[in-house]
């Protein structure tokens, strides 16, 4: 992945047992490195000081790419959003990999409809494969067709700039540069057996933010509480049941155009979560204090990508960066009271495991933050 914004990225390298930093080393190769080297990797990832890099980095604008067993070649990770103080995302463990097939994405029924997709076996999925009885079912929904501010008009009225930074608004991808067929953007993974937008407004990549926030869970003396089979610590997340499918899902939403990741991160958490717009001003001022608070803290990021989402269509998809942020002492959000926002029937902490289902592909993000935190799942 490529960045335009500087030219200068730090890269790191294992060599001969040390970690070694260039400025201004252009792109660079990976050298394999043997297996005995991986928990020292780990180890200095997770590391004070490389926080601190990516920190500077951030306020300086510089990218960053990392080298590191697991990883077939270095990454230059390229911001999110041109705001005054960009989020650089990297996560060298959680790579998105695109070697299965979407599912969800391929779901009979498209959500909050009763169109019924063309069925598109595994073997049919990719673009490359030959397909001449191809026949997709074209759906918009009349939300989006109503052109509200957060939607893009039909193509052939307007000339969007696909695979860049279109205006305010991210039309480029995570998976890299995608195709386009007939002036539409085609979604990056392949076939979903829908064209149009369904219930997503942009063309193209449909950028949104999911904080995932997690404590530990504590009995009544405050000590954490194992899991009877794993022997881990028990994680907790706050998720929200949403209103459109009675999924439970990690609260998230839509990435504004121009808006930091940063921003949209603690903005869509404050709002389904604590239904932070419903509230007297007064309660509403301690609240964001404490939420600024954990938001500004060293997040890690766990996902950032394509979603395999029953919303996407040959011709639009989400695309997401997920964070987690953990109330390690519990005495941060986790003394919050949750209310459920607009978008949400119910709000609650809920321990992370693996049974519990989750939408889209939330369940992946849980079980890469237990990794990461040596948590049951």
């Amino acid at each position: 992945m490529e960045t335009t914004a500087v030219t200068a990225p730090l890269c790191l390298r294992h060599d001969a047992g040390r970690w070694t930093s260039w400025l201004q080393c252009g792109c660079m190769l990976c050298f394999g490195l043997i297996d005995r080297f991986e928990v020292m990797v780990h180890f200095l990832l997770r590391s004070n000081w490389i926080g601190k890099i990516r920190l500077t980095l951030t306020l300086l604008g510089l990218p960053l790419t990392v080298c590191s067993p697991g990883l077939r070649s270095s990454q230059t990770i390229r911001p999110v959003s041109s705001s005054l103080c960009n989020l650089y995302l990297t996560s060298v463990r959680t790579m998105p990999s695109s070697a299965a097939p979407h599912v969800k994405s391929r779901c009979p029924q498209y959500p909050g409809s009763k169109i019924k997709r063309f069925v598109v076996p595994d073997d049919k999925v990719d673009w490359g494969q030959s397909w001449p009885q191809y026949s997709p079912v074209s759906h918009t929904d009349p939300s989006v067709l109503k052109k509200p501010v957060w939607a893009d008009p039909d193509i052939g009225s307007f000339s969007p700039q696909f695979n860049a930074v279109d205006g305010g608004v991210d039309r480029t991808s995570f998976d890299g540069s995608y195709k386009k067929e007939k002036g539409k953007p085609l979604n990056p993974r392949g076939r979903t057996g829908v064209t149009g937008r369904g219930l997503l407004g942009r063309w193209g990549p449909n950028h949104a933010a999911d904080p995932i926030v997690t404590r530990w869970k504590v009995d009544a003396k405050g000590a954490k509480m194992n899991h009877p089979v794993s022997k881990r610590p028990i994680l907790q997340f706050v998720s929200i049941k949403r209103k459109d499918c009675g999924e439970w899902a990690i609260p998230g939403g839509m990435v504004d155009p121009g808006e930091q990741v940063s921003l949209t991160l603690q903005r869509e958490f404050s709002e389904e979560a604590l239904n932070s717009l419903t509230l007297p001003q007064a309660e509403k001022a301690k609240i964001h204090e404490r939420i600024t608070k954990l938001f500004k803290s060293s997040g890690f990021v766990v996902y950032k990508g394509y979603v395999d989402d029953p919303r996407n269509t040959d011709n639009a998809w989400m695309e997401t960066v997920a964070v987690n942020f953990h109330d390690e002492s519990g005495n941060s959000v986790s003394e919050l009271p949750l209310q459920a926002g607009d978008d949400a029937g119910q709000v609650k902490w809920v321990d992370v495991d693996s049974s519990f289902p989750l939408y889209a592909s939330h369940s992946r993000f849980l079980e890469l933050v237990s990794k990461e935190r040596k948590a049951h799942w």
